[in-house]
């Protein structure tokens, strides 16, 4: 029997319908709500494709009941920043182009802004604890890693 719930999503309230309470969250907001942020990678919570913010921490989508996040703050890298108003690790991952294929870019920039904004300034070794548990077969890291120090030095 589906069941009502009514999500959190970027700001928004979104409700959608689900037979199953323990599906995943990527699930609920890739197919229910038509959000390509999240993506699928791995179906594991390895690899970070799938990363999202519930109420300020990252988390894996894909490993995530989306009856576990109901009344919880949700935020996809669509509700990070703005095309006019970017977050300041959005704007230093352009400036250092960090992009490749782009597949995994979400869960490194969602790990990146929980990073910054819980510390604007991290030590190399913080930056490299918060990503360690990514999953990168283009090779970024290294531009991902100057995009973040990029941040920090803008505040």
């Amino acid at each position: 029997m589906a069941q009502e719930l009514t999500l959190q999503v970027d700001g928004r309230a979104r409700t959608i319908e689900i037979d199953d309470p323990a599906m995943p969250l990527l699930y609920a907001l890739r197919d229910e709500l038509g959000l390509i942020n999240p993506r699928f990678g791995c179906g594991l919570g390895q690899c970070g494709a799938c990363t999202v913010h519930v109420d300020g921490h990252s988390v894996r989508s894909c490993v995530t009941p989306v009856r576990s996040v109901e009344g919880k703050k949700i935020t996809t890298l669509a509700g990070v920043g703005t095309p006019e108003k970017p977050h300041p690790i959005q704007k230093a991952w352009i400036e250092e182009q960090v992009n490749q294929c782009a597949y995994c870019i979400n869960g490194w920039l969602m790990t990146a802004v929980e990073l910054f904004d819980r510390n604007p300034h991290p030590t190399d070794a913080q930056i490299s604890a918060a990503f360690a548990p990514l999953i990168c077969r283009c090779g970024t890291h290294a531009a991902a890693v100057r995009a973040v120090k990029r941040a920090a030095q803008s505040v």
